[in-house]
């Protein structure tokens, strides 16, 4: 079946609105509240979301020879290889018992991509930040909001609450996909999703950028079998504080981790939509295509000097990187300033600047 041809990247496709200076700004109040509870009880700053590690990695990141045209775009646009960081981690914003489930995150920095930079974007670096689910968990930056207001409210409460919430979440969302209905974004927040192993998920942008003359979604897949085994599985955290980094941990030593980046072209701009977020974009119109390998050799994924520069030092933003993979959406146009906004509060209450590749 032929497909449509990919939409050519214009700057119409957005439709800012007024009121997205306020949503920012309520954005960066609940970041605030986070960010000031965690640091009053641990003494070190730590991310407003996706502050706790499960495991820091390096690689090579190999762009694929032979791209079509409609493929080689931005940092595509050339075959190579380049050195890349990797950070796997879940959503809340502070250290959780990992009997807590919580969605995974998978952010990747990739090193010496040459072209125009995004405004403000230090280093030669493109970056992705990426989610286990291949779509955001609300629509818009002032829906999300709300959802972090409720995760505001829940930081530094007395974790056995919280363990019990997130059991009452699970449930809660077990209930609405046996009647056929979407999980909750909030209960979703709170601990329901199943444990997954981080190893075995793939990974999407969920939102939409500009990729060069069009525009796209992103998606890393395992393509290394032992990790293709690990997809579905889940992991027993009971008397494991930190069952998701052990576990990481051992299973890096055993074996080289190999994932395909993938890129969803936007064909039909009904159907995929720019500005609402919580759309998944159909992949019958769209399908997923390769256009590189993320190649991890077996390592210590929780090797001290790694944690330190990694996940102490380094900041990962979708708006580090190139103008040919500008975000693009109301929920990328709010992470521009709230992703800042959380690494300067790092940077600061730690006395240590971020620090860009090379």
């Amino acid at each position: 079946m032929s497909l449509p041809p990919p939409i050519r990247f214009d700057p119409a496709l957005e439709q800012p609105t007024e009121e997205e200076a306020s949503v920012v700004a309520d954005l960066n109040e609940s970041f605030d509240e986070i960010m000031e509870t965690t640091y009053r009880d641990c003494g070190h700053a730590l991310r407003a979301v996706h502050a706790k590690s499960h495991g820091v990695l390096q690689g090579t990141f190999v762009v694929d020879s032979d791209l079509p045209p409609e493929l080689a775009q931005g940092a595509f646009a050339r075959p190579g290889e380049h050195a890349a960081y990797v950070r796997l981690s879940t959503n809340a914003g502070d250290i959780l018992d990992d009997t807590i489930a919580l969605p995974r995150g998978l952010a990747m920095k990739i090193c010496d991509v040459p072209g125009e930079r995004l405004p403000d974007a230090e280093g030669e670096a493109q970056d992705f930040v990426m989610v286990n689910s291949p779509a955001f968990a609300a629509p818009d930056a002032q829906s999300f909001g709300k959802d972090l207001k409720l995760l505001a409210k829940t930081t530094d409460r007395v974790e056995g609450l919280k363990k019990v919430a997130a059991g009452m979440a699970r449930a809660g969302n077990a209930v609405l996909e046996a009647v056929g209905a979407d999980p909750s974004s909030s209960l979703t927040m709170l601990g329901g999703m199943p444990n997954v192993e981080p190893l075995g998920e793939t990974y999407y942008s969920a939102v939409p950028f500009r990729y060069g003359d069009h525009v796209a979604k992103f998606m890393l897949r395992p393509a290394a079998e032992w990790m293709e085994q690990l997809s579905g599985e889940t992991i027993d955290p009971v008397g494991r504080e930190n069952a998701i980094r052990e576990d990481v941990r051992a299973e890096m030593q055993r074996g080289d981790a190999e994932w395909e980046f993938c890129v969803q072209l936007l064909r039909d701009p009904e159907r995929q939509p720019v500005e609402d977020a919580s759309v998944e974009w159909p992949r019958h119109i769209s399908p997923y295509q390769r256009v590189g390998l993320l190649r991890v050799p077996a390592q210590d994924s929780w090797d001290q000097a790694q944690v330190q520069a990694i996940n102490e030092e380094m900041r990962f933003s979708p708006w580090t990187g190139l103008e040919a993979h500008r975000p693009l959406g109301q929920v990328n146009r709010a992470r521009r300033d709230t992703y800042r906004h959380s690494a300067d509060f790092r940077a600061r209450m730690n006395l240590c600047p971020m620090h860009e590749p090379g």
